[in-house]
């Protein structure tokens, strides 16, 4: 009967924790949300069905331990220095912006200013796990909003870690908030570079020595004892379970079984970071609910509309085009999974008082449910105006006023953007040209530059001013209108190059007996060949665009790989 009440939790805990999935899923909600309601459900707010116990808050702390041990599996040094632009720039402008705004806002219902700044730094994040599904499920996860978006992401992760470590090192006596903020940079300073070196010294030879048993068991008790032994040390040194789980991801995030380490161990990810959502949700007063209703209405619009407005601010103070800027702001302008760590911290809790804490907790968790719906209304708001675009371009009788990209993309398919992914991360202007109508609206919501064309209609050159361009890529093969046009082309403008996506040999000969250079798209994904052949004809070091590369390779497979669970997930559910 002991072991029955001990199991008890748990067994509670999958069933509804599987029903939560199964219900937000159809809804495309995060299953987030679903986790907290089931919580208030059968926590002893509501039914009562489960007790908070040792066992509740073991498996709700393994579940933040894995989430920010997957974090860390994203987070290098290579990541930062690619992202380096939008990481170190829109990142801390975004994040500094809204900070000062939230903390302003907590001064003013009478908390002391260090309090003041740790829950409004925490506001100022947004969530990974509910931006990263948003962009999976509109496959946006390579265009360039996503772009800049999971690079802000990466920074907010990082202050994430740091807030954890300064909002445990709060409430000590005798220590001003100026050496809390510094002692706990150095730690985590210190913490960040005995990581890397780890990874790079110690653990990639230990995995490579592994690998040769060719066992992928070994691998996935390796990577959990990683896990646990790095969260126990750091927790031993003084510092948070959390904080070691996050290095044990950068430790392992340096060694190339990455990916085989994130797929093994993803599925415990998903559990038990449920399992901390239901027990946040089970912490939640439905009285507070009922009663303060108004009030988490309220804190919630007020959380929404702040980090919209100082996210946009700050995207447009960097010159980031205005459709981009409001597609990112609404994305970022939930709040965070670490505000459910960070304000249920006891000094935290002390110094809100529990239902200031619970009305605040509450309100991200609304604003978490409500992202999707945003996203989709902006979503909606995109396509229509670029469905206007696309009648002002076509009735449109005087030319477009001039481009000077230096390349020209003829259709904005799967190939055409990940070729404009490539010079946008190589610095090289270009323009989309594009006469599907589909094809347009899609690649005007994702943020790439297009523009209505007909690839067979002479006057485009002059249109969009051709003759500037260097570089001419056509993304389909279609040799009669290719044997039509390429000879006029190349006698009209004698320094353009014309390159041509193909599908096999026999097509490769065809076109480079036009004087065109075919490339063959062999890759994964679709157009990674062309775009690597654009990047070299434009100069690209091979160094930068191997780089490039392998970082489209592994957000692919990322991506594949977290559909390829969540299909699982639903299947089993």
């Amino acid at each position: 009967m002991e072991q029955f009440h001990t199991l008890q939790p748990v067994l509670i805990l999958l069933i509804i924790g599987i029903m939560a999935i199964a219900v937000m899923r159809p809804i495309h909600m995060s299953p987030i949300v679903g986790y907290l309601l089931a919580g208030m459900l059968v926590g002893s707010h509501g039914l009562g069905w489960i007790e908070e116990s040792e066992t509740t808050h073991l498996l709700a702390e393994l579940g933040v331990v894995f989430l920010l041990f997957d974090i860390g599996l994203h987070f290098s040094l290579a990541n930062i220095w690619d992202a380096r632009k939008d990481i170190l720039g829109l990142g801390p402008v975004q994040v500094i912006l809204c900070t000062v705004g939230f903390s302003f806002l907590v001064v003013l219902i009478g908390l002391d200013i260090d309090v003041s700044i740790v829950i409004g730094a925490t506001l100022a994040l947004s969530s990974t796990a509910v931006v990263a599904q948003i962009l999976a499920d509109n496959q946006q996860s390579n265009c360039p909003v996503a772009v800049t978006t999971t690079a802000v992401l990466i920074f907010q992760d990082i202050c994430a870690i740091f807030l954890l470590i300064l909002a445990a090192s709060m409430g000590e006596e005798g220590v001003s908030l100026g050496s809390i903020i510094g002692i706990a940079g150095l730690k985590a300073l210190a913490s960040f570079i005995v990581a890397i070196m780890l990874g790079r010294f110690v653990i990639a030879p230990f995995f490579h020595w592994v690998a040769k048993s060719k066992d992928d068991e070994i691998f996935t008790a390796m990577a959990l004892l990683i896990v646990l032994s790095t969260a126990a040390a750091t927790s031993l040194a003084g510092l948070s379970l959390t904080l070691g789980a996050f290095l044990a991801g950068m430790i392992i995030s340096e060694t190339p079984y990455r990916h085989l380490i994130q797929t093994e161990v993803k599925p415990f990810r998903g559990l038990l970071l449920g399992f901390f959502f239901i027990t946040v949700g089970m912490a939640l007063n439905t009285d507070v609910i009922i009663q303060q209703w108004w009030k988490i209405a309220a804190v919630a619009f007020v959380l929404i509309l702040i980090k919209f407005l100082f996210t946009y601010l700050a995207a447009r103070l960097l010159r980031m085009p205005k459709r981009n800027a409001l597609q990112m702001s609404i994305m970022l302008a939930q709040g965070s999974e670490f505000a459910f760590v960070i304000l249920a911290m006891p000094t935290v809790q002390r110094s809100m008082g529990s239902e200031y804490s619970a009305i605040l907790i509450i309100a991200v968790a609304a604003s978490m449910a409500l992202t999707p719906i945003l996203v989709k209304i902006e979503r909606n708001f995109a396509k229509k105006q670029a469905d206007k675009d696309w009648d002002a371009s076509k009735s449109e009788a005087s030319p477009r006023k001039n481009s000077n990209a230096d390349v020209i993309i003829v259709g904005m398919g799967e190939v055409g953007k990940n070729v404009a992914n490539a010079l946008d991360a190589h610095n090289i202007s270009y323009r989309g040209v594009e006469v599907d109508h589909d094809c347009f609206v899609s690649a005007c919501a994702s943020g790439y530059t297009v523009g209505f064309g007909d690839a067979t209609d002479l006057r485009l050159m002059d249109t969009i001013k051709m003759s500037h361009a260097k570089t001419i890529v056509i993304t389909f093969a279609n040799y009669e209108i290719a044997r039509q046009l390429a000879p006029i082309v190349m006698e009209r403008y004698t320094d353009l190059k014309l390159m041509v996506s193909v599908a096999n040999e026999e097509e490769k000969e065809k076109f480079d007996a036009l004087g065109m250079l075919a490339v063959i798209q062999n890759s994964f994904p679709r157009g990674l060949d062309m775009a690597v052949a654009v990047s070299t004809e434009h100069e690209i070091a091979k160094s930068k665009i191997s780089k490039w590369m392998k970082r489209q390779q592994e957000q692919e497979l990322d991506a594949t790989l977290s559909s390829s669970l969540t299909e699982k997930t639903l299947t089993i559910s």
